[in-house]
């Protein structure tokens, strides 16, 4: 397959994962055989996005060391600063990039191919700046939620914390996995602020940025909410490792 060089994914992978109870990478335990973030370099591939880039973090000889022969890129997070600070991070590999930029969480390996290229598709389609992939889940937790204007366009994420009742009360939520048009993420990557309880650069914060300046934004919903599953403890370690034994993927 040639490489499109029109699309490139950047796949998160610096977390440690505190709760995973051990010191390895989040993206390095075995997932049924096979690591974490394999599963979610095989699905950008197959979506048809040759160019990947992973942003390491914690570790990160090891991860290096674990996708040798993956035909990868590296980049160093040296200090865990937010999604935002992830993408400046990666700016040597974007640097005379254009096209379309697929951010994908690392510990998401439930997310399928044809939802990643439909979510690429989604954006050109709009021309959008940004389009975010989301899940509607019966119990959305704590999770950012999604508001939509009267087109079905994206208004906000809203952070949970920041969220009233009404709001708190909507099922469909952020699941982290973005396309942008780069060109435009690159311009306002320098507007980020860490000015949270965190101390970190949120990429969300892009997104208010884009609305704010009145690019479109989209939003686009995975067929299966458990595409949206991210690995945060050994717990829900288990609980994937049954959902892909059942045929999940």
């Amino acid at each position: 397959m040639t490489q499109d060089t029109d699309k490139t994914a950047l796949i998160l992978a610096a977390g440690k994962g505190k709760r995973m109870r051990s010191d390895l990478p989040k993206v390095l335990h075995r997932l049924n055989g096979r690591y974490i973030v394999d599963y979610v370099i095989d699905a950008a591939r197959k979506a048809g996005i040759d160019r990947q880039v992973l942003v390491i973090g914690h570790k990160a000889e090891l991860v290096r060391e674990a996708m040798a022969g993956k035909d990868v890129l590296f980049a160093l997070q040296a200090e865990q600063l937010g999604t935002g600070h992830a993408v400046m991070m990666a700016g040597e590999h974007l640097r005379g990039f254009s096209g379309d930029l697929v951010v994908l969480c690392g510990d998401m390996p439930l997310v399928k191919p044809e939802t990643i290229k439909r979510l690429v598709e989604e954006r050109q389609r709009l021309n959008a700046a940004a389009v975010v992939l989301t899940v509607f889940l019966d119990n959305p937790g704590k999770y950012g939620r999604i508001v939509r204007d009267e087109k079905g366009l994206l208004k906000a994420i809203v952070e949970y914390r920041d969220a009233d009742k009404k709001i708190r009360k909507t099922k469909e939520v952020n699941t982290g996995a973005y396309c942008f048009d780069w060109q435009k993420l690159e311009k306002i990557l320098g507007i980020l602020k860490a000015d949270n309880d965190q101390k970190e650069y949120y990429l969300t914060d892009s997104i208010s940025i884009f609305v704010k300046q009145g690019e479109t934004v989209g939003a686009l919903t995975a067929s299966d909410p458990n595409e949206g599953f991210g690995i945060n403890s050994a717990e829900e370690l288990t609980i994937m490792e049954s959902l892909i034994k059942n045929g999940t993927k």
